[in-house]
């Protein structure tokens, strides 16, 4: 069997709020937008490319101490935390450096969970 990931999915307590995060702040396309079961659907994500699905729901499924997180690379970690800060998004951990090649650090999305900022060198 071969797998390719596909989407991963975050039930959000106010979807146009984690939309505004991940699509305006985080710059993340709008695939596309629908209604499935009475809940509003979005896709985000760039063809070729694993995509974020927020579902709009009430209670959320996952807890964001539950110890995942969604993750992004960047060609500048400290540019990206200058355009988050600019945001008003603050580093909520970090930066981290595990290893010479690696260094990354985590802000929160308006649910609570971390969203890592990576840079590999």
């Amino acid at each position: 069997m071969i797998l390719k990931l596909n989407w991963f999915t975050l039930r959000v307590r106010d979807l146009e709020a984690s939309l505004h995060f991940y699509h305006r702040i985080l710059g993340l396309p709008i695939e596309r937008r629908f209604e499935s079961r009475g809940r509003q659907i979005v896709m985000l994500g760039t063809e070729g490319q694993p995509k974020i699905e927020l579902i709009q729901g009430t209670e959320q499924a996952l807890k964001p101490e539950c110890g995942v997180s969604v993750g992004f690379e960047v060609a500048s970690l400290d540019r990206a935390i200058e355009e988050l800060n600019s945001q008003g998004i603050p580093v909520a951990r970090g930066p981290v450096s595990p290893n010479p090649s690696l260094q990354f650090f985590y802000v929160l999305d308006p649910d609570g969970f971390e969203v890592q900022i990576a840079e590999h060198s």
